[in-house]
C-alpha cells in the first residue's frame, strides 16, 4: 500500500536518506524508531505526500490520515468544530461518540484554546480519525498523555484503524507495543 522505494532526500546539502526502503503493507500496524533528527518524520511526510524525494519512488495507494507532531487544531473551534471541518457537518453523531471515547465528554462545548495540552493532542488524534482513510500516519500521538490515557486513546485507535495500515513514529518502544506495531529501526 506504502512505500519508499530507495529513496534519497536532502535538506540542502544535508542527506536524510540515502536509497531508503520501507514497504507498509495493506492493514500492517509498523512503528519508526530511531534517534533524533534520523528522518522518522521526513519519512512520514514523504509517505503523506508533503515532501518529494530527491531520488527514488514513493507509492501511495489509497487514502492518508496524517496525526502531526503539532496538534494544528483551529484554537476557536470545539472540538466538534474541529472534526467536523474535516469530516463535514453529516458525521456529528459518529463524531461525539469518538470524541466521548476519547474521554472528552465534558469539554465538547468548549474552544479548543481551553483545553489542556492532552486534551488537544486527543482531539487532533481524533480529527485524524474522523475521514475516511486506507493508512493512518502517526508522528509522535501519544505525547502529553499520561500512561493511563496514552493506553485508552491506542485501544480507540486501534479499534477505529482495525483493518486500516498504521505507521507510526516514536521513541518509545512502549508506544509501539501499545499498537502491537512491528518496528523498524532507523
Amino acid at each position: 500500500m506504502l512505500s519508499l522505494y530507495k529513496v534519497t532526500k536532502r535538506y540542502g546539502s544535508q542527506t536524510v536518506f540515502s536509497h531508503f526502503s520501507l514497504d507498509v503493507p495493506a492493514g500492517a500496524r509498523m512503528c519508526l524508531m530511531g534517534p533524533s533528527g534520523c528522518g522518522k518524520t521526513t519519512a512520514l511526510r514523504l509517505l503523506a505526500g508533503l515532501e518529494e524525494p530527491d531520488a527514488g519512488r514513493v507509492n501511495r495507494g489509497g487514502t492518508i490520515s496524517l496525526v502531526f507532531q503539532e496538534n494544528r487544531l483551529l484554537d476557536a473551534l470545539t472540538p466538534m468544530g474541529n472534526l467536523r471541518l474535516v469530516a463535514g457537518r453529516g458525521a456529528s453523531t459518529g463524531l461525539e461518540s469518538l470524541l466521548v471515547r476519547l474521554g472528552l465528554k465534558e469539554s465538547l462545548g468548549k474552544p479548543a484554546r481551553e483545553l489542556s495540552g492532552g486534551m488537544k493532542r486527543r482531539v487532533a488524534i481524533a480529527r485524524a480519525l474522523a475521514v475516511n482513510y486506507d493508512a493512518l500516519l502517526l508522528d509522535e500521538p501519544f505525547k502529553g498523555l499520561d500512561p493511563d490515557t496514552r493506553l485508552k486513546t491506542a485501544q480507540v485507535i486501534l479499534e477505529e484503524a482495525q483493518g486500516k495500515a498504521i505507521l507510526l513514529v516514536t521513541h518509545d518502544l512502549a508506544e509501539a507495543d501499545l499498537l502491537g506495531a512491528e518496528v523498524a529501526r532507523l
